[in-house]
């Protein structure tokens, strides 16, 4: 499949909003890590864009006391893909999440 081909001005405007999505996400990321919003609050405001295209292994690493092996052993024993993101969790995989990272 060919890439479309855009004009300078739709470069310069996607390159922009995907540099404020990744700064967003930084700062939900922040915010996880200290404590001030719950993975319940993240997880129940999915429909944003910003929380919906995250990868659910750094949504899990953005919590206090988790890293990338322990996101990747829990991901494993949930039955989450490496590369699903939080758009793609099923009801039961929410409620797993949930359970054991409360």
């Amino acid at each position: 499949m060919a890439l479309p081909q855009l004009t300078a001005a739709e470069k310069r405007k996607a390159l922009k909003k995907a540099q404020e999505m990744r700064s967003k996400r930084a700062a939900l990321r922040s915010k996880l890590k200290s404590g001030s919003v719950s993975l319940e609050e993240v997880l129940n405001n999915s429909d944003d864009e910003v929380i919906a295209r995250m990868r659910v292994a750094y949504l899990i690493e953005s919590l206090p006391q988790v890293g990338k092996v322990t996101s990747k052993k829990i991901m494993e024993e949930i039955g989450i893909n490496e590369n699903r993101r939080v758009q793609g969790l099923g009801k039961r995989q929410r409620r797993a999440l949930l359970e054991r990272l409360g």
